[in-house]
């Protein structure tokens, strides 16, 4: 097979990474990549955001496969042009696509198929949000409805910070995601991501994992992308997975069906389990950046032959097996993210971190005259695997001590529930 993988982060690293292995596979193609991908694939320079480019050098090239690995070329359509074209994909459809695109439209959803969530409202005007906000009280959550790079949402703890946050998607901090809010109410509880493979019909449970959203130890500090992840999460026992699937996955795959949208690709639910059971906080229409990369890690069969009977129709013929290990990732960032990053310090250290037995995955690095450079906020997913989550951990801060890149930065508690977790059962 010839395939093409679109996107240039750590989650296409480990896609591209895992891709690579199959015997499947005759070209791996990316499109733009980065240098952590070139090992795996060749790096085209087409732009994800030209649609046409792209579908005229599938046919080019004969690809078989196009494999989508970021949300704004599927919420742009890049999947209907290429499925129109008769190019099959491994992601959603536009119209499918607004699970993530729009929070608003996953809220409606979810209260007309009686899917469990937060209590919620709509706004397209300032005035309404905060009238809504000073009736509930805080803690309240401000989401931006639209894309806006996982730093659209605003967990308020207090009245004016709720009322801040609406100011700043109304005044144009997140651009045109944030003309309309969504003001939800505040869920308690442990938060976990979880993953299934859809063909618009079935739904094939993928693993789990648990983000750590917070820049700073101890989940302090502001949201970012995900400072790091491991997998898979301990509160997704079966039980819990056979709920989500029935009360969450099932009706949304009919509901969307019904509406004339049927999912295919990668449905992600990030959800909060309570004493009371799961509850969707929000969806994504492709692998979570850095969870994909723990999945990638624990996964023992081939990812390409999943991804084709995703894009045919046939998951209902297929299963899953994962590695009986836990993986954990460690995103080292450039300084200044979640704001403004510093760009073009030199990496170096990788070849000796990488002896550690880790995968490094390069989420945003480029070259600059033979050198390895910080080209974005999160640079590079150090991932390592282990018997328990502490022994995973271990080794992937070792791995991290041996990479010489003083402009950059880590949280040092990665796993750190799930390690006082283990240590408690100890």
């Amino acid at each position: 097979m010839n395939v093409l993988l679109i996107g240039s982060g750590g989650r296409e690293h480990a896609l591209a990474w895992k891709i690579a292995a199959s015997p499947m596979l005759t070209r791996l193609f990316a499109a733009p990549g980065n240098p952590g991908i070139a090992a795996e694939a060749e790096c085209v320079p087409l732009s994800m955001d030209d649609h046409e480019a792209i579908a005229a050098f599938c046919r080019d090239k004969s690809i078989d496969l196009v494999v989508v690995g970021p949300e704004a070329p599927l919420v742009a359509g890049l999947g209907d042009r290429l499925r129109e074209a008769g190019i099959r994909v491994f992601g959603g459809s536009a119209a499918a696509a607004r699970l993530e695109g729009s929070k608003g439209f996953t809220k409606d959803l979810c209260a007309r198929y009686g899917i469990p969530t937060a209590a919620y409202g709509r706004f397209s005007d300032a005035a309404a949000a905060k009238a809504y906000v000073r009736e509930h009280g805080a803690p309240i959550v401000v989401k931006a409805d639209g894309l806006a790079a996982g730093k659209g949402v605003a967990v308020a703890m207090t009245l004016d910070e709720a009322l801040s946050a609406i100011d700043a998607c109304f005044e144009g901090s997140f651009g045109a995601a944030g003309a309309e809010v969504v003001v939800e109410e505040f869920l308690e509880g442990e938060e976990a991501s979880f993953f299934c493979l859809c063909d618009g019909t079935t739904a094939l449970p993928f693993g789990s994992a648990q983000d750590h959203k917070r820049v700073g130890d101890g989940d302090t500090g502001p949201n970012t992308g995900g400072m790091g992840a491991y997998s898979p999460a301990p509160v997704m026992t079966p039980a819990m997975v056979e709920r989500t699937m029935k009360e969450i996955v099932e009706p949304t795959m009919r509901g969307m069906a019904e509406m004339g949208c049927p999912f295919s690709g990668v449905l992600f639910a990030g959800l909060m389990i309570s004493e009371a059971g799961p509850k969707l906080i929000e969806y994504n229409v492709r692998f979570g950046d850095p969870e994909c990369q723990v999945l990638m890690m624990r996964l023992k069969d081939d990812i390409l032959v999943l991804m084709q009977a995703a894009a045919d129709g046939q998951l209902a013929h297929m299963s899953v097996r994962w590695r009986d290990e836990v993986a954990l990732t460690v995103v080292m960032a450039a300084k200044g993210y979640p704001g403004t990053p510093d760009r073009g310090s030199v990496i170096r250290g990788i070849d000796a971190a990488a002896a550690e037995g880790v995968e490094i995955f390069h989420a945003g690095t480029a070259l600059n005259d033979g050198q390895l450079v910080a080209n974005g906020g999160r640079v590079l997913n150090v991932t390592a695997t282990g018997r328990s989550v502490a022994e995973a951990q271990r080794k992937a801060y070792a791995a991290v001590a041996r990479i010489d890149w003083p402009e950059g930065f880590c949280r040092r508690d990665i796993g750190w529930r799930a390690v006082a977790r283990e240590k408690a059962g100890a």
